[in-house]
């Protein structure tokens, strides 16, 4: 044997501090051990690695104006398996190729920043590839659903006819009930979606980076009772806004649909359509048949708000004022962060303390999570079928 090897392995084998087998009766180092050892230390001396991996479609998750997600899966050695979230990105709306090659560049520019956040209710971004000229971002999957999904109006019809009648009145009393269009979320359950959200928006605005397209669809909840943030694909660098932005029109912030400035206030508004919607039970700007009649609605929202939220919510003035600090058509009327939303005397946790003080407070996450078990068991697995 070698002197670089016989030092690793008397040094691997002689340290009290490393992990290793405890063998009463030492053998000899088998031939083929050594040479594989040899390997180890040729590799772990070269200072890279390469390799090959292969993404295998499982289900299409949803598509958009910028592409389509598939959930995929990667493999890698003895049968270890890693499902992941796959965006690839169409260039059917771009004017040249020019045009697409700048905006994927830009995409890849803010999706690296956001890969080096480390934050649980943002989703995580792995890479960002080039095939044959088309883009795909790869990012974690996220097992749950995202609120589009759960605010459809068949959601809870379906988890009635499969919970006890016990359980099916601590859902309604504690996590959502019907609405009048849509399930409607119970305050407790809906502000702790959002102080989650506030989390992830935190985060990202600390970078300079502003999501620019909360909605519904974008907003999960995993089934570890959070929620997370996904699809970062319409971000922009706050630093270098493009001068053509992608949104969702109903939740877009008053400024934006307008041609103003966006910045970080208007993922608040953004958040805040969220929360109001979800408290509700129904869309908010569903008469708008024009962009002018949807910029009005956005303008006189916070006047309604009386006329337009159940009256639990309404009946809080704490609530109350949170929602219309988050939705101010003035971003300078609005909350001066995503920090701030959550900490002032009048935020998000200040409520949900009100709620404990008053002993209406649940286990918000914990009760989520329960929710999203009890739907994915109902749906099955996302595998199942392959």
């Amino acid at each position: 044997m070698n002197e670089d090897l016989r030092s690793l392995l008397l040094t691997t084998t002689g340290s009290a501090s490393l992990t290793r087998t405890m063998d009463p009766h030492p053998r000899a180092i088998p031939k083929e051990i050594q040479e594989l050892q040899q390997r180890y230390i040729q590799l772990a001396n070269e200072g890279k690695v390469n390799w090959t991996f292969h993404l295998r479609f499982h289900k299409k998750l949803g598509s958009g104006g910028q592409g389509v997600v598939y959930l995929s899966e990667r493999k890698g050695a003895d049968q270890f398996t890693l499902p992941l979230a796959m965006k690839i990105f169409s260039p059917e709306r771009y004017e040249s190729l020019d045009d697409y090659d700048s905006s994927m560049m830009r995409i890849a520019k803010i999706s690296s920043k956001v890969a080096r956040i480390q934050n649980d209710h943002l989703v995580q971004v792995q890479d960002f590839v080039d095939r044959n000229r088309i883009r795909l971002m790869i990012m974690e999957w996220v097992e749950g659903y995202d609120l589009r999904r759960l605010l459809a109006p068949t959601m809870l019809a379906r988890v009635k006819e499969t919970v006890s009648e016990k359980r099916w009145r601590y859902i309604n009393d504690v996590l959502v009930t019907h609405g009048e269009v849509q399930p409607r979320f119970k305050p407790g359950v809906a502000v702790s979606i959002v102080r989650d959200c506030l989390d992830a928006l935190a985060a990202l605005h600390r970078i300079g980076i502003i999501h620019g397209d909360i909605k519904p669809a974008n907003i999960m909840l995993k089934r570890s009772g959070h929620a997370k943030i996904i699809d970062i694909g319409s971000a922009v660098d706050i630093q270098d806004i493009p001068s053509k932005r992608a949104c969702t029109p109903s939740y877009a912030a008053l400024e934006v649909l307008e041609g103003g400035v966006c910045t970080p206030l208007s993922d608040l508004a953004s958040l805040g359509f969220v929360l109001i919607e979800l408290l509700a039970g129904k869309p908010i700007f569903s008469l708008a048949q024009t962009l002018h009649e949807l910029i009005e609605l956005k303008r006189t929202l916070p006047y309604r708000l009386n006329s337009m939220l159940p009256h639990e919510v309404t009946v809080n003035g704490l609530l109350m004022s949170f929602c219309k600090h988050l939705i101010a058509s003035d971003p300078a009327d609005r909350f001066v962060s995503a920090e701030a939303a959550t900490l002032t005397e009048d935020g998000a946790a200040e409520f949900h303390r009100q709620l404990i003080k008053n002993d209406m407070a649940s286990e918000y996450g914990n009760d989520i999570r329960i929710w999203i078990e009890e739907l994915l068991e109902m749906d099955g697995s996302l595998f199942d079928d392959d």
